[in-house]
This record gives C-alpha cells, sequence and structure tokens, in this order.
C-alpha cells in the first residue's frame, strides 16, 4: 500500500516530459521567425539547452540556407525568442 504515493509520483513525472517536448517543438516555429527577423533563412533547427521549471527556456541553432556554415542563436522563454547571435 505505501508504493502507490511513489507510483502516483512517478506518473506525474512520465507525463510531465512530454509537455516540455511539445513546448521545443512550439517553440521551433517562433525561433524560425525570429531568425527570419535577424536576415536569416531557417534551414535546420537544433535544441542547444532546454530548461524547465518556472523559468522555462530553450536556445535554439538555427542554421542560415545562404551559408552552410552561417547559424543564429535564439533563445526562447514561453513564446518570446530573442535573437542571440
Amino acid at each position: 500500500m505505501h508504493r502507490a504515493p511513489a507510483l502516483a509520483a512517478l506518473l506525474l513525472l512520465l507525463a510531465a516530459v512530454p509537455a516540455g517536448a511539445v513546448t521545443v517543438s512550439a517553440g521551433q516555429a517562433e525561433a524560425k521567425e525570429a531568425a527570419r527577423a535577424g536576415g536569416c533563412t531557417p534551414a535546420k533547427v537544433e535544441v542547444l539547452r532546454h530548461l524547465v521549471g518556472r523559468e522555462a527556456a530553450t536556445v535554439f541553432k538555427v542554421g542560415c540556407s545562404e551559408d552552410k556554415e552561417a547559424f543564429v542563436l535564439v533563445e526562447c522563454r514561453s513564446r518570446i525568442c530573442t535573437l542571440l547571435r
């Protein structure tokens, strides 16, 4: 009977994982828009860092299609994205 609270806590943790994944994929579209505003036509989008919690933030590396070596870094907090580089 003592396993029920531990099992409930585990299920809550597992349920939270997909929510973070949804946030990251939704942030990719916002990151592409920020890259376009910075003069980069977005190609490949990679997640460099993803922090969860009250101050959730994701840093994306957005490759530019104009130059194979060129990229910009975009930080998204909630749905507000800022061009870093």
